[in-house]
């Protein structure tokens, strides 16, 4: 038991840190917050994503980069370009690592705003920090594993968040539903978002990339948004438009 709720844990507080803060903060700015908790925010999300942290600023850009090349082959992950998803994977990876130690040069219109904290990212990006965190997982499932298959889990642990990419970036470009017709392969995953903690309605987001809430039908329930209406009541953050 101990194990699932450990893997629990990770994924949703990962997902909940990589949906607030990389997507709808870094990317598309829907909230404002304080240069101190924007701060805490990369602190958090390091200790959720672990050994599969992401950089607001290199996820930030790349993701804007996605919504204005979406299904073409400037897009950084499209199944439209990219054979399997495996080959999406090691695309994505390799423009993310070139955008976010700055090696490749970025248009200023995907580049503003968008907050970096360097000498941080440096060091959670690092191969010791990742080696920490993986070493830290092997431990926990060591001392707590009760079953074989459990251990099926750990690699899950160490990749947490180029899984949660892959079944949005992927499978949300080639399974599911529509609201809106687009001129891309956009879809809704499901009716209530219960993986994915609202990630899942991605044609709705496409359709409307700067709106907060991404679910539209009243059974499109978007959990990270309630938090985020939540911590808006709570001052911790300031959303620039209630919907």
């Amino acid at each position: 038991m101990a194990i699932i709720i450990f893997v629990l844990v990770l994924w949703y507080g990962g997902l909940f840190f990589q949906s607030f803060f990389l997507h709808r903060y870094a990317a598309h700015q829907v909230f404002t917050m304080s240069k101190t908790t924007e701060r805490i925010m990369f602190v958090l999300t390091w200790i959720f994503q672990g050994s599969s942290y992401l950089s607001a600023y290199g996820y930030g850009i790349m993701h804007r980069m996605h919504h204005a090349y979406t299904d073409t082959e400037q897009d950084p992950h499209s199944p439209s370009h990219d054979p399997n998803l495996f080959a999406m994977m090691w695309k994505t990876k390799t423009i993310y690592q070139d955008i976010n130690k700055e090696r490749i040069a970025v248009d200023q219109r995907f580049t503003k705003d968008v907050p970096q904290w360097k000498s941080f990212d440096n060091f959670a990006s690092s191969r010791f920090s990742r080696l920490l965190w993986i070493t830290a997982y092997v431990m926990f499932f060591v001392l707590f594993v009760t079953a074989w298959w459990q251990w099926l889990l750990l690699p899950v642990t160490f990749l947490m968040a180029p899984i949660h990419g892959v079944i949005i970036n992927w499978f949300g470009h080639i399974y599911g539903y529509v609201n809106f017709k687009m001129k891309n392969t956009s879809k809704n995953l499901f009716r209530f978002d219960f993986l994915m903690m609202g990630e899942g309605y991605h044609n709705n987001h496409h359709k409307h990339a700067s709106r907060a809430n991404f679910g539209f039908k009243w059974y499109e329930i978007d959990i990270t948004y309630l938090i985020i209406k939540v911590m808006n009541a709570l001052g911790i953050i300031q959303l620039k438009n209630i919907k």
